[in-house]
């Protein structure tokens, strides 16, 4: 199989700094561990087991970061896709606050792997958080205060709608608050980094192979294209690109699309004197950032098949002509989209569904930090101390209704309903 290009339409690839291709596998190898899916949890989790002494195999069908991991906002939040009131509420005061103490583990295990592996990817702090509904500021406020008071966590500074206003340069919302130990990325050239540390610490990584079958003896036999790894565990983090491979996580995790654009570089009509990242509070969320050269980086809308729409540009302009109306004129020079998954919950979905087999995914928008630690908690597993990955893997976690033929129209009109609560 040839390896396939990145993304041209992508502000990403534009800006690439590791572009050599990897090797497809032809042949038949063995490993302590074989990893399907080369973005985030995949990469992560070669890192932490070559580190551990292990042979380790991955596979990746496309390129590393090709999907999700490459294309995203690159956003780091903290806490988890779910915030913390709900959590409380779902698994109680102590289960919330593993749950909070992991998700600011995940921050500090970036930006430890930024330094340590000297990883070129624009890290920036800070990360602002804007309420789009009066009524809804009040809740965003007390989440705050929870924050502060049960979890200890005092990054978080209040801002009311005019200190909002001169912090991302729109008046259009109501207050929110700026988180000063979350921040910011180039995510490809993040898990291009990752993948050059693990493949350092022994790792092999083989792109342009696709996984035909994962089978279910000992050792388990992954079966790719051209050849074949036989693995005492394997890791499946293919998160949106699962079709074929394990039937009960592809009813669970559902992918969807989301769309990203980049202007060109703003000057003085920067909007963002501090260079933080942007998150609002829609449930399809509106999220954005500034480049080191000064572009805004705008993510918004969804779809709910394979196919983008026909003017991806136009798609998101839309949606930041509503935020920043100043800039509806400006040039776009990159808009691209990408392919996510989501859980019914919005947790990630983390099983070992037989001996030897881990299946991580589902990160729902949350990945930048969660997805990375997974593969510490895999390489845990892995090692013999399952009981951190088990936190996630005790979260029910129901299939999507509608099977595999209805599931997705059934979502896109659940979709459709939180959009337009979003609006009014």
């Amino acid at each position: 199989m040839t390896v396939p290009a990145y993304d041209p339409t992508s502000y990403y690839t534009a800006t690439i700094n590791d572009d050599r291709p990897r090797p497809t596998l032809t042949e038949s190898l063995t490993a302590d561990v074989c990893i399907v899916g080369g973005g985030f949890t995949g990469v992560s989790a070669a890192l932490h087991l070559a580190e551990q002494g292990l042979s380790v195999v991955l596979c990746e069908e496309k390129r590393i970061g090709w999907g999700a991991s490459g294309r995203n906002g690159g956003q780091l939040h903290s806490g988890q896709r779910r915030d913390q009131q709900w959590l409380i509420s779902h698994v109680g005061k102590a289960q919330a606050r593993v749950f909070w103490d992991m998700a600011e583990e995940a921050k500090t295990l970036i930006k430890e792997r930024i330094e340590r592996h000297s990883i070129d990817c624009d890290w920036a702090d800070g990360l602002i958080h804007a309420v789009h509904k009066k009524g809804w500021l009040e809740d965003v406020q007390n989440e705050a205060e929870t924050l502060a008071r049960e979890f200890e966590y005092d990054a978080i500074s209040p801002l009311d709608n005019d200190e909002l206003a001169a912090k991302i340069g729109t008046d259009v919302y109501y207050g929110g608050y700026r988180d000063a130990r979350a921040g910011h990325l180039h995510p490809l050239n993040f898990v291009l980094g990752m993948a050059r540390a693990a493949e350092e610490a022994g790792a092999r990584i083989f792109e342009g192979t696709a996984v035909t079958e994962i089978g279910k003896g000992q050792p388990i036999v992954v079966k790719t294209a051209k050849g074949e790894v036989r693995a005492r565990n394997v890791v499946l983090a293919a998160n949106g690109y699962l079709e074929g491979l394990d039937p009960t996580t592809e009813a669970r995790v559902l992918p969807i699309n989301n769309y990203i654009l980049a202007t060109e570089p703003l000057g003085e009509r920067d909007p963002i004197p501090d260079n933080e990242a942007v998150a609002d509070t829609r449930w399809v969320v509106h999220y954005w950032r500034m480049s080191p050269d000064r572009r805004l980086i705008f993510g918004g809308g969804e779809t709910y098949t394979r196919s983008y729409p026909a003017d991806v540009e136009g798609f998101v302009r839309k949606h930041m002509a509503k935020i920043y109306p100043q800039l509806a004129d400006v040039r776009i020079d990159h808009a691209w989209g990408g392919t996510l998954a989501i859980t019914a919950n919005r947790m990630p979905y983390f099983r070992r569904p037989r001996p030897g087999f881990y299946v991580v995914c589902g990160f729902s928008g949350h990945g930048v930090g969660i997805a990375n630690l997974a593969g510490r908690l895999i390489g845990e597993a892995v090692a013999g101390d399952a009981g951190r990955f088990d936190t996630f893997a005790r979260l029910p976690m129901m299939p999507f209704p509608g099977g595999k033929w209805l599931r997705t129209p059934i979502q896109a009109l659940a979709m459709s309903w939180f959009a337009l609560r979003d609006r009014l």
